[in-house]
């Protein structure tokens, strides 16, 4: 690291640990829960690698993590953003193999939210020469995510329901589907958005600021019989939802975006008509993956990125050197991801 800075600009969190709120990803204000700062250039360690920061994606886990929200602790000082892309400038023993090449990353030693990241070399994708470095930043979460939860769908039948499915990782999730032969059923707040998602994949689309909302959905369920909700939101109208669907349906909650905490109504579901309800997360899964299944998935978000049935829908770029002062104003613009710049 000899011709290294041994300095970086980093936004940093400003609290420690668990809030004990929970208020969903939304901020009004960055400033409330991270400042600008000026720090060392971290050192890798065994199996490290220190990463120059090309671009890194704003996700609703960056937001609950800095306001203390999410199944991990924030560290004071510590640089925020999980996910990123960039090229490989320093290594340490173990990880030289990836000296010099660009990566889609998530950061588990030192945040993505500054000029350099600091991470594992298990958490690091080789990136093909056509993907973008906005599609690099956003190689991970969303895509192994939808990789992984339509597998699971899939293995449950023909249809599959999807909520807040405007969102990058819902879009993804309904072109996979379509793509793999299956039914997705979207479920939207705006009705304008309804063609759009049919586009995408959906077989149909549910608009849930509508009041027949669940019994729309309750015809569809009872026609297309879906087993598995992948759910974002985890509110009561995810519980309705759930309610409404066959015997032996599966509630996936892999986020929360509703600061709602839903009831459960119906609990003999579970008993007599063999529900489930379960977490996804996709760290759990790195761990618990066969590496070969990994590759295999990994190398198909590759193919979709760099052939252009997947995209990354970009609402706006930030530089970092603007997310105190800019992120919440840019996390308003909807249908579309944050994406950071040095």
């Amino acid at each position: 690291m000899t011709d290294l800075p041994k300095s970086m600009f980093a936004v940093i969190q400003k609290f420690d640990g668990y809030s004990g709120t929970a208020t969903g990803p939304a901020i009004e204000d960055a400033a409330d829960w991270v400042e600008n700062a000026e720090i060392p250039v971290p050192t890798p360690g065994p199996g490290q690698v220190l990463i120059k920061l090309r671009t890194a994606s704003v996700n609703p886990s960056d937001l609950h993590f800095i306001k203390g929200e999410y199944g991990q602790p924030r560290v004071k000082g510590a640089p925020a953003g999980f996910e990123g892309c960039g090229d490989v400038v320093a290594t340490g023993a173990g990880a030289e193999a990836l000296k010099g090449q660009r990566v889609a990353f998530v950061a588990s030693g030192s945040g993505a939210w500054a000029e350099y990241a600091l991470t594992q070399a298990q958490m690091c994708i080789p990136l093909r020469p056509e993907i973008s470095d906005d599609d690099g930043a956003a190689q991970i979460v969303n895509p192994l995510t939808a990789m992984a939860m339509v597998e699971i769908a899939r293995s449950e039948g023909e249809a599959f329901v999807v909520s807040a499915a405007t969102s990058q990782l819902g879009k993804l999730m309904c072109g996979l589907g379509r793509d793999l032969g299956l039914k997705p059923i979207a479920m939207v707040r705006r009705p304008e958005t309804v063609d759009l998602l049919k586009s995408h994949g959906a077989a149909e689309v549910i608009v849930t600021t509508e009041d027949d909302a669940v019994s729309k959905f309750a015809a569809i369920s009872a026609q297309l019989k879906p087993r598995v909700f992948l759910d974002a939101v985890s509110d009561q109208l995810s519980e309705q939802v759930f309610c409404a669907m066959p015997n032996g349906a599966r509630w996936v909650s892999y986020g929360k975006l509703s600061s709602e905490p839903p009831k459960l109504t119906q609990m003999g579901q579970l008993i007599f008509m063999s529900k489930q309800i379960e977490g996804f997360w996709l760290t759990k899964w790195m761990m618990s993956t066969p590496p070969e299944a990994q590759m295999r998935a990994v190398a198909e978000v590759q193919a979709r990125f760099a052939d252009g049935r997947w995209k990354t829908d970009v609402s706006a770029h930030v530089p970092l050197n603007k997310i105190v002062s800019d992120l919440a104003v840019a996390l308003k613009k909807s249908d579309g991801k944050v994406i950071i710049t040095p």
